[in-house]
């Protein structure tokens, strides 16, 4: 990990960028991007399957979801001209570059799952 003098350093210079860094990071800190990249990390997926893989996600929140990845350039879309119509979607180079990041942060929340529950449950019991 880095030393305290790095994390200020780093500290301060978020703090002077976040007009350039709050607008990416809105754009893949929601609540179903992570779970969508990570879902087409490994290969390309058809709409249903995502939605299958992803417990949860209305059929509305995917749609909007994932025009939201397309525009900003994270996954692409292609139609295939089949009876009916096929439409499949693939991370893209940018979005791939996320997969480093976004593993570590999986990692961290499967390291920490207790950690938040506990917390959780103190406070929950400590504030009536």
């Amino acid at each position: 990990m880095a030393d305290d003098t790095d994390l200020e350093a780093l500290s301060c210079r978020a703090m002077m960028d976040v007009p350039r860094i709050r607008p990416v990071l809105d754009k893949i800190a929601d609540k179903w991007t992570i779970m969508i990249l990570t879902v087409l990390c490994p290969e390309p997926a058809r709409f249903n399957a995502i939605k299958r893989r992803l417990d949860g996600i209305t059929h509305k929140s995917l749609a909007d979801a994932l025009k939201r990845l397309e525009r900003n350039g994270l996954i692409t879309r292609t139609v295939f001209p089949t009876s009916p119509i096929a439409v499949e979607y693939a991370i893209t180079p940018l979005g791939h570059s996320l997969r480093g990041p976004f593993e570590a942060l999986c990692s961290w929340a499967l390291e920490n799952e207790q950690a938040f529950a506990a917390a959780a449950k103190a406070y929950d019991e400590a504030c009536p």
